[in-house]
C-alpha cells in the first residue's frame, strides 16, 4: 500500500511539474505564397487542446515544450510541427494537391468538390487577385472554360458582356448573379478585392435550383467575411498610366491631297482638278487627328479593410476608391467609384447565429461617345482630313475664345453658295477634339445592396438548419446631359436660332432620375447527415422577389447662360422644345424549390433539383413554370479495382440533364396596350394571353481526371442545350390597323460544345508554379422561327433557320474589274452596266449576269466558335509572377470603319492601305479604284467582314513580398508586397479595326482598350 501511495505521489509531482513548465507558443500560419490563413486549425497531437488562427493568420496556445502541433486548413496539406521549446513559430502550408475536400458554395447550399456531379467551375482566386481591374467581370476573363467575357469598349466604366456557353436566345443572354445569397443582374458595383470566391454554374443540373432566371447560367459570388482573432488591417494601393495602341496609319497631308487628286481624275469630271491647284496652298495643315485626340490616361485604386472577431462575433469593414481618366483629351471620359462594405456575424448560442452583409456603392461616369455612334468621336478622328487644323488662328474673323476649334472646312462665312466653306472638296466631318471638349454627359448611380439573415440549428447535432435571408437591391440613378452649342454657322436653324453654330443648335439639357428596388426574401431548410457509407443532403425552400422601378425626366432648350451654375431645367426656354415625362413598372416572382443529394461510399452520387416559379410577367394561365434536373456521378477511382493504380488520384464520370427558364422579358408583354387618339382610345398593341416561358433544355456529360495526387487535373465536358419558345415580335396584317408587333413564343436556338480545363501544379520545391488552361468550343444554330417571320434582318445581318444568330448577310467579293471587256462579259444580263474598270466585282451566285439582292448570301458569323485562356503563376522565395493569355477564334466582325477609311467615295481621310488601290489593269485585285463615284463599296459585302480572332497577353504581374524579413522586426507590419502590373501588352490578330475584343459585331470605330502599366503596394498589419 505504501508503494502505491509513493507511486501516485511521484506521478502527481511529475504532472504538476510538467504543467508548471508549459510554455505559451505564438505564431502565424500562411500559405507558401505568404498569404495569411484565417481559421486554420491547430491541435496538440494525441490531446484535445485546440485553437485556430485569427484573420491575420496568427494564433497562441499553451503546450508542453515537447508537444507536436497538428496544423490543418481546407485546401492545404496537413502539417505536423514539433514545438521543441520554441515560443514563436512560423508555419507555411502547402496547397493540397487533391483539392477534393474543398467546399464549393452553390448559393442556397454548398458541397464538397469531390461530390459535385454537375458542370461547375470554381475560379482560382490567386489568379483573380493578380488582375488589377475595376470590374469583377473583367477579372473573370480567361479564367473559366465556356465563359466569355467581353468589354463593350475600352472607355472607362463601360458595360461588360458575360456569356456562358454561347448565345442562347434572341433576347437577354446575361447570366444571373447570386451575391451572398441574393440574386442580382449586375456585379459591376463590387470591388474585386472584396471577393472571397466565385463559382460558375454552367449546366442545368447545377443551375436548375434558380429556375426561371438561370437559362443563361449562374455565377455565385461570396464576399469576404471576418474571422475569429485579432484585428487584421489590409491596405492595397496601385497607380498607373494607360496609352492607346494599335492605331491604324492614316494618310498625311501630301498623301491625302494626292489621293483626292486621283479620286477626282477617276470620277469622270471635266475641267481643272481642284486638288491639283490646292497642293500649292499655304493654309493646308498636316494634322494627325489621332495624335491630337488621344492622351495618356491614368488610374488609381485604394482599398482598406479591417477584420477580426471573437468566438461570438466576427466582423469585416472595407472601403475602396477607384478612379480612371481615359485616353481621350479634356477629361470628359472619367470614371470614379466609391465602395463601402461591412459584414457582421454573431453566434448568439451554439444553435442560433445572425448576421448582415451591407454594401454601398457610388459610381460617377463621364460618358463619351465610344462606339462610333453619334457624335462618333473616335470615328471622326480617323475620317477628318489632315489638311484641316485643330484650332482656328486667333486672327481669323470667325475665331471665338470659347470655341477656338475648326469645324467646317476652311470656313469664312455662313453662305456656302458664295464660298462660305469648302465642303465640296473637303467633307465637313466633325472636329473630334471639339467633340471631346464639349461633351458633357454625366451618369451617376448610388446602390445599396445587402442582406440580413438568421440561422438556427435543430436536432442534437444541428444536422437540420433553418435559414431566413432578407435582401435588398436599391438603385438610384441620375443622368444629366448638357448639349452646348458650338461649331460654325452654316446658315441653318429656325429664325430663333439664326447665327448659332451648327452643332447642338439650339443648346439643351436632358436630365432624368430613376429609382429601382428589389426585395428578396428566401427561407431554406437544409439537412445533412452521414450514416456509415451513406451521405444525404436535402434542401427545401421558398423565395419571394418583388421589384419596382420608376423614373422621371425632362428637357429644355435655349439656355441663355451655359455655365454649370445655370445648367438646370428651370433656366431653359419655356416657349418650345419643352418636354417632361415619367413612368413606373413592377414585377414579382414567387418560388418553391428543393434539392437532394445522395452519396454512397464516396463512389456513387446523385442529385435532383426542382424549382417551381410563378412570375407576374405572364398571364394567369401561364404564370407557373417548372424546372427539374438530375445529375449522376461515379468516382471510378474509389473502386477496389482502381486501388493499385496509384498514379490516378481521381477519376469521376458525370452526367446531367435538366430544364431552365428565362423570364427576362418586358413586364406587360402579354397585355393589350391602348393609346389615346383625339377623344378615343385605340389599340396600339395586341396582347398575347398565351405568352409563356422561354425554356432551355440542357444535357451534359463530363469526366474529371486527377493524376499524381492531382498535380495534374483535367476536366472535360460535352454539352448540348436547346432554347425553345423564344419570344419574337410578330407584325400583324395591315388590315388590323397601325399596331406594334405582338410578342409570341416561336423561336428555337441550339448550342453545342466541348469544354476542357487543365490544371498543372507543383509545390514540392523552392520554385512553385500553377498553370491553369482552358478552352471551349460552341456551335450556335437557329432551329426554328415563326412562319410569319422567316428571318430577322438587320443592317448587315440576318437571323434565319439553319444559321447562327445574327449572321452577316450580303454580297461576296470576286475581285476587281480589270477592263471593260470583263465587265461586259460578266454582267451579260445587265443592259448598259454602270460599273467601271477598277470597281468591285461581286459573285453572281445565280449566274444570271445581274448583281442584285438575289446574289446575297451568308458571309460571316459573329458568334465565337472557340475561346481560351492560359494562366501561369509561380513563386520563388519572396518573388511571385502571374501571366494571363486570353483569346477567341472563329469569330467575325463587320468593320464599318474600314468601309469609311478604305472604300468610301467621299473626301474623307483614308488609311495608307488605299495607297495600294487599283490604278490600272493588273495593279490590284483587292482594293478598288479611288473615286468620288460608287465603286461598289456601298453594298454590304464580305469585304468588310473580317476575322476578329485574337490572342492577347492580358496581364503580367511581378511582385516581391517582404514578409520573411518583417518577421524579425517588431514593427507590427506582417507583410509588404510591392508589384508592377502590365495589361493588354500585345495582341495578335488579323482584324484591321481598333479593337477585335469589343462586343459590337458592327464596328463603327470603337474606343480601343489601352495598354496599361501599374505600380502598387499591399501592406498587412
Amino acid at each position: 500500500m505504501k508503494k502505491i501511495l509513493t507511486l501516485l505521489l511521484v506521478c502527481f509531482q511529475v504532472t504538476a511539474f510538467s504543467q508548471s513548465t508549459e510554455i505559451k507558443v505564438t505564431g502565424k500560419i500562411t500559405s507558401v505564397f505568404g498569404q495569411p490563413l484565417a481559421g486554420a486549425s491547430i491541435q496538440v497531437k494525441n490531446a484535445t487542446k485546440t485553437t485556430s488562427t485569427d484573420a491575420s493568420g496568427t494564433f497562441s496556445i499553451t503546450v508542453a515544450p515537447d508537444a507536436i502541433l497538428v496544423v490543418s486548413f481546407v485546401g492545404y496539406q496537413k502539417q505536423e510541427v514539433p514545438v521543441a521549446g520554441k515560443t514563436a513559430i512560423m508555419i507555411a502550408l502547402e496547397p493540397a494537391e487533391t483539392g477534393l475536400g474543398e467546399v464549393v458554395v452553390l448559393g442556397y447550399n454548398s458541397q464538397k468538390k469531390a461530390s459535385l456531379t454537375g458542370a461547375i467551375s470554381t475560379v482560382n482566386m490567386a489568379d483573380l487577385d493578380q488582375r488589377k481591374v475595376p470590374d469583377v467581370a473583367q477579372a473573370l476573363q480567361g479564367q473559366v472554360a465556356g465563359v466569355q467575357i467581353t468589354q463593350s469598349t475600352g472607355a472607362p466604366g463601360e458595360d461588360i458582356s458575360i456569356r456562358i456557353r454561347g448565345e442562347g436566345t434572341i433576347g437577354n443572354n446575361s447570366p444571373l448573379f447570386i451575391i451572398d445569397g441574393i440574386p442580382s443582374r449586375d456585379i459591376s458595383f463590387l470591388s474585386p478585392s472584396d471577393i472571397q470566391s466565385i463559382t460558375v454554374l454552367k449546366d442545368a443540373s447545377a443551375a436548375a435550383i434558380y429556375g426561371s432566371r438561370a437559362s443563361a447560367g449562374v455565377i455565385v459570388v461570396v464576399t469576404k467575411t471576418g474571422k475569429k482573432g485579432a484585428t487584421n488591417i489590409d491596405i492595397n494601393y496601385f497607380n498607373g498610366i494607360q496609352k492607346v495602341a494599335n492605331l491604324p496609319k492614316m494618310l498625311n497631308r501630301d498623301q491625302y491631297m494626292n489621293k483626292m487628286e486621283e479620286s477626282w481624275n477617276n470620277s469622270g469630271f471635266t475641267g481643272t482638278n481642284p486638288y491639283t491647284a490646292d497642293k500649292s496652298r499655304t493654309d493646308l495643315a498636316n494634322t494627325d487627328w489621332q495624335k491630337e485626340l488621344f492622351e495618356t490616361g491614368r488610374s488609381q485604386n485604394l482599398q482598406v479593410s479591417a477584420s477580426g472577431g471573437s468566438d461570438k462575433v466576427q466582423f469585416l469593414v472595407s472601403g475602396s476608391y477607384y478612379s480612371q481618366d481615359g485616353i481621350v483629351v479634356y477629361d470628359n471620359d472619367q470614371y470614379k467609384r466609391y465602395n463601402f462594405r461591412t459584414n457582421i456575424r454573431a453566434n448568439l448560442t451554439d444553435r442560433l447565429s445572425i448576421g448582415t452583409n451591407l454594401q454601398f456603392s457610388y459610381e460617377l461616369q463621364d460618358k463619351l461617345s465610344s462606339k462610333g455612334d453619334a457624335p462618333g468621336i473616335i470615328r471622326h478622328a480617323l475620317i477628318r482630313p489632315p489638311v484641316i487644323p485643330v484650332y482656328k488662328d486667333p486672327g481669323d474673323p470667325t475665331y471665338k475664345p470659347g470655341d477656338p476649334f475648326t469645324d467646317l472646312p476652311f470656313y469664312k462665312h455662313s453662305d456656302q453658295a458664295n464660298g462660305g466653306w469648302e465642303s465640296n472638296k473637303y467633307e465637313y466631318s466633325s472636329n473630334p477634339v471639339a467633340l471631346a471638349y464639349f461633351t458633357n454627359d454625366k451618369r451617376n448611380s448610388l446602390k445599396t445592396f445587402g442582406n440580413v439573415y438568421a440561422e438556427y440549428g435543430f436536432l442534437k447535432d444541428n444536422a437540420l438548419k433553418f435559414r431566413t435571408n432578407l435582401g435588398v437591391d436599391l438603385n438610384m440613378t441620375h443622368n444629366k446631359t448638357f448639349n452646348q452649342n458650338f461649331g460654325d454657322d452654316d446658315g441653318g436653324g429656325n429664325a430663333t436660332d439664326k447665327g448659332q453654330g451648327r452643332k447642338n443648335r439650339p443648346n439643351g439639357l436632358n436630365e432624368d432620375r430613376g429609382e429601382e428596388y428589389t426585395i428578396t426574401w428566401n427561407n431554406t431548410l437544409n439537412y445533412t447527415k452521414a450514416f456509415g457509407k451513406h451521405n444525404i443532403s436535402a434542401l427545401a425552400g421558398t423565395e419571394y422577389i418583388t421589384n419596382y422601378a420608376s423614373s422621371i425626366g425632362a428637357s429644355r432648350s435655349r439656355f441663355e447662360y451655359v455655365n454649370t451654375t445655370f445648367q438646370y431645367i428651370d433656366y431653359g426656354g419655356t416657349q418650345t422644345d419643352v418636354w417632361n415625362g415619367g413612368n413606373g413598372s413592377e414585377w414579382g416572382l414567387f418560388s418553391l424549390f428543393g434539392s437532394a443529394t445522395y452519396s454512397y461510399d464516396a463512389r456513387y452520387m446523385a442529385t435532383v433539383n426542382l424549382r417551381a416559379d410563378a412570375s407576374s410577367r405572364f398571364a394567369e394561365n401561364n404564370q407557373w413554370g417548372y424546372f427539374p434536373s438530375v445529375s449522376l456521378g461515379w468516382r471510378i477511382s474509389e473502386e477496389k479495382f482502381m486501388q493499385d493504380v496509384s498514379w490516378i488520384s481521381d477519376l469521376k464520370l458525370r452526367a446531367s440533364a435538366g430544364t431552365l427558364g428565362n423570364q427576362e422579358i418586358g413586364n406587360y408583354a402579354y397585355l393589350t396596350l391602348l393609346r389615346k387618339t383625339g377623344d378615343q382610345y385605340v389599340i396600339s398593341r395586341y396582347g398575347n394571353p398565351d405568352l409563356k416561358w422561354e425554356t432551355t433544355r440542357q444535357q451534359n456529360i463530363g469526366v474529371d481526371i486527377g493524376i499524381l495526387r492531382n498535380k495534374v487535373y483535367l476536366s472535360v465536358d460535352y454539352f448540348s442545350k436547346k432554347t425553345s419558345d423564344i419570344l419574337l415580335p410578330i407584325s400583324l396584317p395591315a388590315l388590323v390597323g397601325s399596331v406594334s408587333p405582338t410578342i409570341v413564343n416561336a423561336g428555337e436556338v441550339s448550342n453545342k460544345g466541348i469544354e476542357i480545363a487543365l490544371n498543372l501544379r507543383n509545390n514540392d520545391h523552392a520554385f512553385k508554379y500553377d498553370i491553369n488552361a482552358n478552352v471551349a468550343t460552341v456551335t450556335n444554330n437557329v432551329e426554328k422561327l415563326h412562319p410569319n417571320l422567316p428571318n430577322i434582318t438587320g443592317n448587315v445581318s440576318r437571323t434565319q433557320v439553319g444559321h447562327p444568330l445574327s449572321s452577316f448577310y450580303g454580297y461576296v467579293m470576286n475581285g476587281i474589274y480589270q477592263n471593260q471587256a470583263e465587265i461586259t462579259s460578266y454582267l451579260h444580263g445587265t443592259p448598259n452596266p454602270s460599273e467601271k474598270p477598277g470597281d468591285i466585282k461581286f459573285k453572281d451566285l445565280n449566274n444570271d449576269g445581274i448583281i442584285n439582292d438575289n446574289d446575297r448570301t451568308f458571309i460571316g458569323n459573329p458568334n465565337p466558335k472557340l475561346s481560351y485562356g492560359l494562366n501561369l503563376s509561380g513563386s520563388y522565395k519572396g518573388f511571385d509572377i502571374g501571366i494571363l493569355f486570353q483569346g477567341v477564334q472563329g469569330v467575325d466582325k463587320y468593320n464599318d470603319l474600314k468601309k469609311i477609311t478604305d472604300y468610301d467615295t467621299r473626301p474623307f481621310n483614308h488609311s495608307i492601305r488605299t495607297l495600294e488601290a487599283w490604278h490600272g489593269e493588273g495593279t490590284s485585285n483587292t482594293i478598288p479604284r479611288s473615286t468620288f463615284n460608287d465603286n461598289g463599296s456601298s453594298r454590304v459585302s464580305d469585304i468588310f467582314v473580317e476575322d476578329a480572332s485574337y490572342l492577347r497577353l492580358k496581364n503580367l504581374e511581378i511582385g516581391y513580398s517582404f514578409g520573411s524579413m518583417l518577421k524579425r522586426t517588431n514593427t507590427g507590419i506582417k507583410n509588404v508586397r510591392l508589384y508592377v502590373s502590365a495589361q493588354n501588352i500585345f495582341t495578335i490578330t488579323n482584324y484591321t479595326g481598333l479593337d477585335p475584343e469589343s462586343t459590337d459585331f458592327f464596328d463603327q470605330g470603337t474606343y480601343p482598350q489601352s495598354r496599361a502599366l501599374l505600380f502598387g503596394v499591399n501592406v498587412q498589419f
